[in-house]
């Protein structure tokens, strides 16, 4: 599977998989089957002679749904339509962090270059040459399509605190962010994968930096960043119980 490194602004390299052609192309069928049940209505009202006006307006709803569906998707939903969040992809910044609304929107008004006029042979021929699988949306916007099923979930990470007289180690994680932690889960995984320490050593020490601590000799970093999502998790729910 091609892999794309991508350095992130806490200066940690991450591996991301990138979205098969399969996959993105499977993701546009499922958005477009949304629609379906929308025209099959729409036509159905039509075909029993219901008012001119009103069916015109449906379908002028109904296609400007369609035209802006992608933007306002991807824009509420974190990178996914749809179509890619069955698929288990999603659109981010080369930069590792979520995209911006004005990448989405640049990304957006391309299709008009990937798909309309080019009938998308353009997103089609971009992606297949491109080193990182873009269409020319995404080139010009900075974006790439990555897959999500690698992504460690904090909830299913099986250090998680399973009672509440767990003692946190570290008490100053409150000074950490749930990216933070998501990036901690996400160095985790990419061991797990890949053997890479580096990536763990980084992280750990950062974090440490970051927090002031310094942890019991017998820890080692990999263990460190696990107790931190431990403990990060136990205080996060205690603080939601209150």
């Amino acid at each position: 599977m091609q892999t794309i490194k991508i350095h992130t602004t806490q200066n940690i390299d991450i591996d991301y998989e990138i979205a098969g052609l399969g996959e993105r192309i499977l993701a546009k069928l499922i958005d477009y089957v949304v629609f379906i049940p929308l025209w099959i209505i729409g036509f159905v009202v039509a075909v029993n002679g219901i008012n001119d006006v009103g069916i015109g307006l449906y379908f002028i709803i109904v296609f400007v749904l369609f035209v802006f569906y992608d933007l306002v998707c991807e824009q509420f939903l974190n990178g996914q339509s749809i179509g890619k969040r069955v698929m288990k992809i999603k659109v981010i910044s080369l930069n590792g962090n979520r995209a911006t609304f004005g990448q989405y929107l640049l990304r957006w008004l391309l299709r008009l270059v990937d798909f309309t006029l080019t009938a998308y042979l353009g997103a089609l021929i971009a992606a297949i040459v491109t080193e990182n699988g873009q269409r020319i949306g995404d080139i010009a916007a900075g974006t790439v399509m990555v897959r999500t099923e690698p992504r460690t979930k904090i909830d299913n990470l099986v250090f998680k605190p399973s009672d509440d007289t767990y003692v946190p180690v570290f008490k100053e994680v409150g000074q950490i962010t749930d990216n933070d932690i998501a990036l901690i889960a996400e160095v985790i995984q990419n061991y797990t994968k890949t053997g890479n320490s580096v990536l763990v050593y980084n992280m750990a020490q950062r974090i440490k930096d970051h927090l002031g601590v310094v942890p019991p000799r017998e820890m080692n970093d990999m263990l460190f960043l696990k107790t931190i999502v431990k403990d990060y998790s136990h205080i996060s729910a205690q603080t939601e119980s209150l």
